[in-house]
């Protein structure tokens, strides 16, 4: 066994010495004609193409199926052995020959292949057609000399030629069955096309081969033109291309199911449940098995025809009634394709669904914290006044802790309140000299310059939003004065309560800061930016805009002012 394999691997590696020799002993079948030797040659030759044909491998050992059909075939061939068995034959090899030249790539193996071709296509209009034409109608007799000995020399250049490095190293045989079946039918066109005209018209051989010559082409024209038509009509092509999308398949009716499934579904797995399980309603479906990377499921029935589809993370074991053809499964691939993608999509959607929801947690967790820090550093100025104050002003120090310590309190309140109701947190209003005064003592003992404004008594002020963003501001400019010491800080309030600005005289904001400023959290060593993003955030929900106006040496300035001014 192990030598039929051997022999199996060298019969690979030497296809075109195989080749060569099957159109060599054809030649002689040929040349000898309808005699026993004749027939002799032809049997011999059917075993040189067993060897080279490309459906069935070398290597691989007949059955006793197998072994039957070909001593069959052989005995049906010798009973019928004559002319026309011959040009059978002769067109086989033929459409076979050049349906390998469509797929190979090494220029000198084509034109090997394109000489074979050419051989077998004069063997077919030189001797074996004018076999079977009329009497009196035979190819002249100079013509069958030249390629009687004229096909010596097609196979000595076939032999010359380099043999391709793939094919050499025993790489498999690919032939183009379309292609092969074309070039069949347009050769049985024109064998047949000539005889007509033989017969019909009673004109010479050549002649009637020049009039089907001449038709064929005028066909191949025309057949071209229909297919894809100049004049920007659809044409067969594109007939041909929607049949081949739709064949036997609802696929348009499929797909509306799919797409509303994906609309209606959020859950992955329930939707690609479903999705799949719709596939029952199409012809030939049974049933099938899914699996994915967090679930599985069964729809339908049971087959013993099944067919088996992957498109990560999507797996499919499909039951049909009948085998699926080529085409068919390139569709249910298609198919299975498009739920992978759908499944994946909602996949994402969840993903960020979870994201979105992690971020509204980190957003108002951050936010609560920036207020209990403003809240905490107003607990540190009351402290710090407490112990620099003297004895004379207990009396001032307790009537400030009375007013300070509610509005703390107060303030702590809304904090907590945001985490039941953020979005009615900053438009709770107070007056604005109340919370002007409240303001100035919170930081009376920060050095900062509170400018004089004579408020209006109608005037009021979004006093959560305020607080927070105030805060923030001097809270930055705070530690900014620790690098700067002679920083001079100012707040300013202007007289309707609908502009808040709050500068220093220091130094201006890096450049690498401002593009995300306001806009996204900005990482700094003093945590400048993440603060005031959420300010700029719970200002923009209150209807007010939180922006940078200055930003120069001597005149780093914030304003917060109300989006209708």
């Amino acid at each position: 066994m192990n030598g039929f394999a051997a022999i199996g691997e060298f019969l690979m590696r030497r296809q075109r010495w195989v080749l060569i020799a099957l159109l060599a002993l054809l030649h002689v079948t040929l040349v000898n004609g309808v005699s026993s030797l004749g027939l002799t040659a032809w049997m011999v030759d059917v075993g040189l193409f067993i060897l080279w044909q490309p459906f069935i491998r070398a290597q691989r050992k007949l059955g006793v199926v197998g072994i039957a059909l070909l001593v069959g075939g052989l005995v049906v061939g010798a009973l019928f052995f004559g002319w026309w068995l011959l040009i059978c034959w002769c067109l086989v090899l033929a459409a076979l020959v050049g349906g390998r030249v469509m797929f190979t790539e090494h220029r000198l193996t084509r034109v090997f292949y394109l000489l074979a071709f050419s051989y077998l296509l004069l063997a077919l209009l030189l001797w074996l057609l004018p076999r079977v034409a009329p009497d009196g109608l035979r190819v002249d007799h100079v013509l069958e000399v030249i390629f009687i000995w004229g096909s010596s020399l097609v196979f000595l250049l076939m032999g010359l030629l380099p043999d391709d490095p793939e094919s050499a190293a025993g790489g498999p045989a690919v032939v183009d069955f379309f292609y092969s079946l074309f070039i069949f039918l347009l050769l049985a066109v024109l064998m047949f096309g000539s005889l007509a005209f033989m017969f019909l018209r009673q004109a010479g051989y050549v002649e009637s081969l020049i009039y089907a010559l001449i038709g064929l082409a005028a066909m191949l024209l025309l057949i071209g033109w229909a297919w894809n038509p100049r004049p920007g009509f659809s044409g067969v092509g594109m007939v041909f291309s929607r049949y081949l999308l739709t064949v036997g398949l609802p696929f348009e009716k499929w797909l509306h199911r799919l797409t509303a499934e994906a609309e209606g579904e959020a859950d992955p797995e329930r939707f690609v449940g479903k999705a799949l399980a719709a596939m029952a309603e199409l012809p030939w479906v049974e049933g099938g098995s899914w699996r994915t990377a967090r679930s599985a499921g069964e729809f339908g029935t049971q087959s013993r025809h099944c067919q088996n589809f992957r498109s990560p993370p999507l797996a499919l074991a499909l039951y049909t009634r009948y085998p699926l053809s080529p085409a068919l499964v390139w569709h249910f691939h298609l198919l299975v394709q498009l739920a992978a993608e759908y499944y994946q999509a909602r996949l994402r959607a969840r993903e960020l669904q979870h994201l979105s929801y992690l971020r509204a947690v980190h957003e108002t967790g951050a936010r609560l914290t920036h207020d209990v820090k403003n809240l905490l550093q107003s607990l540190n100025n009351l402290c710090y006044l407490a112990q620099n104050s003297g004895g004379s002003d207990a009396a001032e120090l307790n009537q400030l802790l009375l007013r300070q310590l509610p509005q703390i309190s107060q303030r702590l309140r809304q904090t907590l309140d945001k985490l039941q109701k953020p979005q009615n947190a900053s438009l709770e209003t107070q007056p604005a000299a109340q919370w002007w005064e409240n303001l100035q003592q919170r930081y009376a003992g920060g050095a900062i310059d509170f400018s004089p404004s004579p408020l209006a008594a109608d005037a009021s002020v979004p006093a959560a939003l305020f607080d927070s963003v105030v805060d923030n501001l001097l809270q930055n400019a705070l530690d900014k004065r620790q690098h700067e010491s002679a920083l001079r800080i100012a707040v300013a309030l202007a007289a309707d309560g609908e502009v808040l600005a709050v500068a220093d005289d220091g130094s201006p904001l890096p450049a690498a800061l401002l593009a995300d400023l306001l806009r996204a959290p900005v990482a700094s060593e003093n945590g400048l930016g993440i603060g005031l993003y959420h300010a700029a955030q719970q200002a923009a929900v209150a209807g007010f805009a939180l922006a940078l106006v200055s930003n120069r040496q001597g005149d780093v300035r914030f304003e917060l002012r109300h989006s209708q001014l």
